[in-house]
């Protein structure tokens, strides 16, 4: 007697078809589980005969051999215990054979016989749909298998209802998307105060997809400013909530059924683990750069972060990927994020002010900012200090700007790109190739970018960015051509970068 019953493995947010395969044949009674399978998916036997018995059926005294193919994929989680369940009674005749034929099946079962909650579910069913196939999963993510499109669903409580559905005693209703939640709000711009420039580097940040990095005393509000990038980022698009749903998901950090309608913030502690950061581990989870993805990482304190750490992000802002590459792993996850972070001048925070500064000022500072590497500095765009706000600013607060009308030149300044060049991309993700086809520069522009690039030392990364925020800058003027002005403004930005 055997039986086969098709599930899901992971690689990344990618899914691998894997067939349970369960046989029964005479000899010592026994359960064996073959085929690289990790110390959760071993315990299932377990788990699935206690579910088995709650449910009143016992498992017949034979030798049980079940197979997850190809043996030569690892696997990993608890939801291989549901098709390992239905395998087992589908050999033993009390499930139909073709009752599953088209179906994938994943979910946990507890000792009561529930089906409960696992990850990765919003993949497993775009993976199904891809094999023509539906989904069996737990009823506590029918709603989020049904983001997968229009593909047969069956979110069951229990495996006694889930039986029944399967032999037609009674039928579970589809889940269907719920609606789309309304928009949390934001921090909005209008409670800060001043910081004319930082505001406007805010501006051309979103509207170029640009990183950016601060500098600026403590109490200047720099965090304050990252927090606001998002109210004046355009809204996510539905493909893009896709995406990000996905990798939520599968790191176990999807904590309703509904699509993440906003763009994620991520702001790790600088005490966080490189494997936390760019993903890794046990089992090779996405990190804080991926969980990131079209959204913001938000590096605080960013001196106080260990420089292996960072430049382990160096790659993955290039790539927009996260390779995680172990012995027994090698995961890629989606990583396009915008990167923001945040410093002080010095390491008592208050270089330049002679009633505060220590002593050691300005050789603290030097070796302050020498704790990041040139290559990270270079993958910064815009580099701006943020000054200390003065008493008197701080009492008058009218005249803000709210995030509402910085987001709409933001949202000009990207469909002018679309409409006018038809470019996809944002101004930050544009090639050298794409760069020269897209930016052309008169004699003025050429010769101050020339003198520029030689006083200031840019690398090539460096003198390609420049070109991109001055795009940028030109888009948000609604100007057609890049001009000279545009460049010097780009050029401004890039001063930290040039006194590392």
């Amino acid at each position: 007697m055997q039986s086969s019953i098709r599930t899901m493995a992971f690689n990344g947010i990618d899914t691998i078809p894997v067939d349970v395969q369960v046989h029964l044949s005479n000899g010592m009674p026994s359960i064996a589980i073959v085929g690289l399978a990790d110390k959760a998916v071993a315990e299932s036997k377990e788990r699935v005969r206690a579910a088995l018995s709650s449910i009143g059926v016992a498992l017949p005294p034979k030798r049980i051999a079940i197979n997850l193919a190809p043996a030569d994929i690892n696997k990993e989680g608890s939801h291989y215990d549901l098709p390992i369940a239905l395998g087992l009674m589908m050999a033993m005749g009390l499930v139909p054979e073709d009752s599953c034929q088209d179906l994938a099946v994943m979910g946990e079962l507890s000792l009561n016989g529930n089906i409960a909650a696992v990850t990765g579910v919003l993949p497993a069913a775009i993976g199904a749909a891809a094999e023509g196939m539906g989904l069996i999963c737990p009823y506590d993510r029918g709603i989020e298998a049904s983001y997968a499109g229009d593909i047969e669903i069956i979110a069951a409580p229990s495996l006694t209802a889930l039986i029944n559905h399967l032999r037609g005693d009674q039928v579970l209703a589809p889940p269907s998307p719920g609606a789309k939640p309304p928009v949390q709000p934001l921090p909005d711009m209008a409670d800060l105060v001043g910081q004319f420039t930082a505001r406007r580097v805010l501006e051309i940040t979103a509207a170029g997809g640009h990183n950016l990095l601060m500098m600026g005393p403590p109490g200047a509000g720099k965090s304050m400013l990252a927090a606001r990038l998002p109210g004046i980022l355009p809204e996510i698009s539905a493909a893009e909530a896709l995406e990000v749903t996905m990798i939520h998901s599968v790191a176990g950090q999807l904590h309703d059924e509904n699509l993440i309608w906003q763009r994620p913030f991520r702001d790790p502690h600088h005490s966080s683990s490189v494997a936390a950061l760019v993903g890794g581990g046990h089992r090779a989870r996405p990190g804080e750069v991926s969980l990131a993805h079209n959204g913001i990482l938000f590096l605080d304190e960013l001196a106080e972060w260990q420089r292996p750490h960072l430049d382990s992000l160096r790659q993955t802002i290039e790539t927009h990927k996260a390779v995680v590459s172990r012995a027994n792993h090698h995961v890629t996850y989606p990583a396009r994020f915008q990167l923001i972070a945040a410093m002080n001048p010095c390491r008592c925070g208050y270089l330049g002010d002679p009633a505060r500064a220590c002593s050691r000022a300005p050789l603290c500072s030097q070796q302050y900012l020498s704790k990041i590497s040139g290559p990270m500095l270079d993958r910064f765009d815009l580099l701006i200090e943020v000054p200390e706000v003065p008493i008197h600013m701080m009492m008058d607060k009218s005249d803000q700007e709210t995030s509402a009308d910085i987001r709409a030149r933001v949202m000009a300044a990207q469909q002018k790109a679309k409409t006018s060049r038809n470019q996809q991309k944002l101004n930050a993700d544009l090639s050298p190739d794409e760069i020269d086809a897209t930016i052309q520069l008169d004699e003025a522009s050429r010769a101050l970018l020339h003198q520029a690039a030689e006083k200031n030392a840019l690398s090539a990364r460096g003198f390609h960015r420049v070109l991109r925020v001055a795009r940028t800058i030109a888009d948000l003027a609604n100007d057609e051509e890049t001009k000279d002005f545009h460049l010097a403004e780009a050029l401004q930005y890039r001063r930290l970068a040039t006194e590392s």
